[in-house]
C-alpha cells in the first residue's frame, strides 16, 4: 500500500488545473445592458401578447393560433435566458449574498412579466379538442401539436384563471424562497474534518477516501452539523410538503406523487411497476453486494460511512483533468464521433465549471438553459474514478440538451423519466471502454465493484429515496412531522434498501437534510431508477445490434419533448409498459454482482 493510502498527514494530489464556465455566452455581467434590454423588450411584448390575444383564442384560424404560440416561445425563451442566467451566477457561490438577491430580483421581475402571459395555456386547455383538430391541418400550428398535447395533459388539473395567477405569483415568496433558505444554507455550512472547516462537497467526498479514520470523521462531522440544524431542514421540509399537499388538493391529484406522474408523461402504473420491481430486487442486488464488501473488508458488516470506499486494494489514483477529458470523450467517439464531436465542445468553448470551491453549489449538474444559447455543465471535480463517471453523466445531459434543442424553446425539455437517459448511457459507455481494455484482474474488480456500486446508488438508493418522500408526504397530511420522525423513516428506508451489512447509528438519522431533490423537485429522485433500468435495457439492445443503432439512438436524443417514451423505445423494441422490461435492467446490475462473486476468493 502506498504512502497516500496509509497517511492522513499528507495532502492528497490535486487534479491539476481545472475549467471555470464562461456565463458571458449568456450576458457579461449581472448589470448588463443586454440583460436590462431583454427584460425591458420581454415586459413590452408580453403586455403586447396579452392585449391582443387574452380572452380571443376561441376566435383564432390555425394561422393566427400558430403565430400567437410562436409569440409566446419567443418572449419566453428570453425570460427562460434570463433566469438559466441568474442562477448558474447564483449556483457560481450561493454564499454571495448579491448572488442570491439578483437570483430572487429576477425571479421576482420575470415573474411578473410572466403573468400577463399565464392566460395563453389556460385558454388553450378550454378548447374543445375537436375544433383543436380541425385547425392541426395547418402546417404551422401542427408543428407544435407534441407541446400542445402535452399542455393539455393538465386540463383535468386547471384551476380558475384567478387562482393560477395569484399561485404564479405568490411562488417567488413561497416555494421558491424556500428552496433559496436550503441551498444558501447548505452552502454556507461548514464541517470539522482533518484540521479543516470543509464545504459539504467536501467532507461528503471525504467518504471515498482511502482513509478510515478521515471517512469515520468526516460521517460524524456531517451528522453533527446537520444535526445542528434540525430543526430548520425539518421545518423546511414540512412547509413545502404542506404547501404542496395544499396546491394538490385544489387540482384534485390523488396522491403527492401523482402530480409528477403527470408531468413526467408516464402512467401510474409503470412507475409503481418499477417500484415493486426494485424492491423486490434488494435482497440480490444491495443485500448481496454489500455483504460480499464487509467480507472485503474481512467482516459480517460494514459502518454506513464505509458503503462507498475504495475496496482495501485500490490504489485511488488521482485521474488529472485531461485525462478524465480524453477517457470520456474517447468512449463517446467508439460509439459514435457525432457525440464526441458535440461533447468536445464543452470543454473547448467554456461551458463546464469544474473546481469545487466554497459557497458553490454541491454536487453536479447539466443547465439546458435555452437553445438559443447553449448548456453548462456544474462539476465538483475531485480527480476520483466517480468523479470521471459524473463528467461522463453530464456530459450525457449537456449533447442531449444540444441535440434536442432543435426542437425549439417550448418542445426542447425531455420529461424527466427520459432525461436521463443519454446521462446514464454515457456513463455506460465510459465503463464498457474502461473495462473492456482493463487485463489486469485486480483492477477489473475494482472497477466492476465500482460500477455495481454506482449503480446501486441510482436504482435502490434512488427508490429508497422515493420511498421516503412517499411516507413523508403522506404522513405530513395528517399533521407536522418532528426532525426525529423524518430521523426514524429515513433509517427504516436505509435498512430496508441497503440490507443487514451496513451498519448505521443514531448519527446518520438526520443525512436526509442534505438531499436537495427532496426541495425543488419532490418525487424526482425515481426517475433516475427508471433512466438506469432503461439504459440497461438500450445497451443490451446496442450489444446485439449491428450497423444503425447509434443512428437511431441520435434520433432518439434529438427528439426531445415530442415523443413519449412508448415512441422512443418502439424503434428498438423496448417497452417500458411490460413489467419484463424492469426485471431486464435489473438484471445487468445482477449481472455484474454475479461476476464479482465469481472473482471473490
Amino acid at each position: 500500500m502506498n504512502e497516500m493510502a496509509t497517511s492522513r498527514d499528507k495532502a492528497a494530489p490535486k487534479p491539476g488545473p481545472l475549467p471555470v464556465w464562461n456565463l458571458s455566452h449568456l450576458y457579461e455581467s449581472r448589470e448588463a445592458s443586454a440583460l436590462n434590454a431583454d427584460l425591458r423588450g420581454a415586459e413590452q411584448a408580453a403586455l403586447g401578447f396579452h392585449a391582443r390575444y387574452a380572452g380571443k383564442l376561441s376566435d383564432l384560424d390555425g394561422e393566427e393560433l400558430a403565430a400567437a404560440i410562436v409569440d409566446y416561445e419567443t418572449i419566453d425563451e428570453t425570460l427562460g435566458r434570463v433566469m438559466s442566467y441568474a442562477y448558474l451566477v447564483y449556483a457560481d457561490d450561493m454564499s454571495d449574498g448579491a448572488n442570491g438577491r439578483f437570483l430572487q430580483t429576477m425571479q421576482e421581475r420575470v415573474t411578473s412579466i410572466s403573468s400577463n402571459l399565464l392566460f395563453f395555456t389556460l385558454e388553450l386547455n378550454r378548447l374543445d379538442q375537436a375544433d383543436l383538430d380541425a385547425l392541426m391541418t395547418v402546417p404551422a400550428l401542427k408543428h407544435y401539436e407534441p407541446w400542445l398535447r402535452d399542455v393539455r395533459v393538465f386540463r383535468d388539473h386547471q384551476l380558475s384563471d384567478e387562482v393560477e395567477r395569484l399561485l404564479h405569483e405568490k411562488a417567488v415568496a413561497g416555494r421558491n424562497a424556500w428552496g433559496r433558505l436550503f441551498d444558501e444554507t447548505i452552502a454556507e455550512l461548514r464541517f470539522p474534518v482533518d484540521g479543516r472547516q470543509m464545504t459539504s462537497t467536501e467532507a461528503l467526498n471525504c467518504l471515498t477516501d482511502r482513509s478510515p479514520g478521515r471517512r469515520r470523521e468526516a460521517a460524524e462531522a456531517i451528522g453533527e452539523v446537520l444535526g445542528q440544524n434540525a430543526r430548520l431542514f425539518a421545518h423546511i421540509t414540512n412547509t413545502l410538503a404542506k404547501d404542496k399537499q395544499i396546491e394538490d388538493t385544489w387540482r384534485r391529484f390523488a396522491e403527492p406523487w401523482s402530480a409528477r406522474n403527470l408531468s413526467n408523461f408516464v402512467e401510474d402504473s409503470v412507475v409503481d411497476a418499477l417500484l415493486k420491481a426494485v424492491r423486490a430486487a434488494y435482497p440480490a442486488l444491495a443485500h448481496r453486494y454489500y455483504a460480499m464488501k464487509a467480507r472485503w473488508f474481512g467482516s459480517d458488516q460494514i459502518d454506513y460511512w464505509d458503503r462507498n470506499a475504495p475496496l482495501p486494494d485500490d490504489d485511488d489514483r488521482t485521474i488529472p483533468w485531461p485525462e478524465a477529458e480524453r477517457i470520456v470523450l474517447d468512449a463517446y467517439q467508439r460509439f459514435t464521433p457525432d457525440l464526441a464531436a458535440i461533447g468536445q465542445r464543452f470543454f473547448a468553448e467554456g461551458w463546464i465549471d469544474a473546481p469545487a470551491r466554497p459557497g458553490k453549489a454541491p454536487g453536479a449538474f447539466a443547465h439546458p438553459t435555452v437553445p438559443s444559447a447553449h448548456p453548462y455543465i456544474l462539476l465538483n471535480y475531485q480527480g476520483k474514478t466517480r468523479d470521471v463517471m459524473t463528467l461522463a453523466h453530464e456530459l450525457g445531459h449537456g449533447v442531449h440538451q444540444v441535440l434536442a434543442g432543435a426542437q425549439g424553446h417550448l418542445m426542447a425539455d425531455t420529461p424527466l423519466t427520459l432525461a436521463e437517459t443519454a446521462s446514464v448511457f454515457g456513463e455506460m459507455l465510459t465503463f464498457r471502454s474502461l473495462i473492456d481494455g482493463e487485463t489486469n484482474a485486480r483492477r477489473r474488480k475494482i472497477m466492476l465493484a465500482s460500477k455495481v456500486e454506482d449503480m446501486l446508488n441510482t436504482v435502490v438508493r434512488q427508490i429508497a429515496f422515493y420511498e421516503f418522500e412517499r411516507r413523508v408526504h403522506s404522513e405530513r397530511r395528517q399533521g407536522e412531522l418532528s426532525a426525529e420522525r423524518l430521523g426514524a423513516i429515513w433509517l427504516d428506508v436505509q435498512r430496508t434498501s441497503l440490507g443487514p451489512a451496513i451498519r448505521f447509528d443514531d448519527a446518520y438519522a438526520i443525512w436526509w437534510a442534505y438531499i436537495p431533490h427532496f426541495i425543488h423537485s419532490p418525487f424526482y429522485v425515481y426517475a433516475y431508477a427508471f433512466g438506469d433500468c432503461l439504459v440497461n435495457s438500450l445497451y443490451a439492445v446496442y450489444q446485439q445490434s449491428g450497423e444503425g443503432f447509434a443512428a437511431k439512438y441520435i434520433d432518439l436524443l434529438r427528439a426531445g419533448g415530442t415523443m413519449r417514451h412508448r415512441e422512443l423505445l418502439a424503434p428498438f423494441g423496448l417497452d417500458a409498459t411490460n413489467p419484463q422490461f424492469w426485471q431486464q435492467g435489473l438484471n445487468v446490475i445482477r449481472g455484474l454482482i454475479d461476476e464479482l462473486a465469481a472473482m471473490d476468493p
